[in-house]
């Protein structure tokens, strides 16, 4: 079997959605044989698109944008589709971390897929939504299932037991195993100090200038 790992994130290689593919890939070892495959803007190579066409299984993995798929992602995904290649035969899972602590926040981050593997005639093996991504990467690596990202761990070692088989499962909602005020702390902590980075003030986090949308 040969699976695509697919990072739809615009950070690239140092994202969360990175990391969870890496995650992933540990689970199945050296039971698949793997492509990777990172879709940064809002068009598709024609050599990805011949990777893609080799692949047996293909894991979508993005950050969620506004309750849905990153903008330069759906492009990708319309590209794609209109490419062909790829047969019903062909699966799909998805991987959504979204900043929210809740992972059913990206509920509809992964129907968007889904409808998208019905248009294009794929096989959709259902995902998981993963709460806490501003996290992930800043958590310790789980060891043997433990920790805080311990529910994100048992959801990509389910998702690999299943995609190996290329059969589908439910969508997989689950958060950090970490308290929700601690994270919220944390991210308003981060936020701050990003705006001082960058030359504003903590007043200014709460301003939307209408005029720079």
């Amino acid at each position: 079997m040969k699976i695509a790992l697919i990072n739809g994130s615009p950070k690239g290689n140092n994202s969360a959605s990175a990391g969870l593919l890496a995650d992933l890939k540990s689970h199945i070892g050296e039971r698949a044989e793997f492509t990777e495959a990172l879709l940064r803007k809002a068009a598709v190579s024609d050599e990805v698109l011949t990777e893609l066409n080799h692949a047996d299984v293909w894991v979508f993995a993005y950050p969620l944008y506004v309750d849905g798929i990153p903008s330069h992602l759906l492009s990708c995904l319309m590209q794609i589709q209109k490419a062909g290649g790829a047969s019903g035969k062909t699966a799909v899972y998805g991987i959504v971390n979204c900043g929210f602590y809740e992972g059913i926040q990206a509920e509809t981050a992964l129907n968007i897929l889904e409808n998208w593997c019905a248009k294009a005639s794929l096989f959709w093996g259902g995902g998981i939504g993963a709460g806490g991504g501003g996290a992930l990467s800043q958590l310790p690596d789980v060891k043997n299932g433990h920790g805080p990202k311990a529910p994100v761990f048992k959801a990509l070692q389910a998702l690999a037991n299943t995609l190996l088989e290329k059969k589908a499962q439910e969508n997989q909602y689950v958060s950090i195993a970490f308290p929700r005020f601690l994270y919220k702390m944390a991210a308003q902590m981060g936020w701050r100090q990003m705006i001082k980075k960058n030359g504003g003030k903590r007043s200014d986090l709460g301003k939307f200038n209408f005029d720079d949308r």
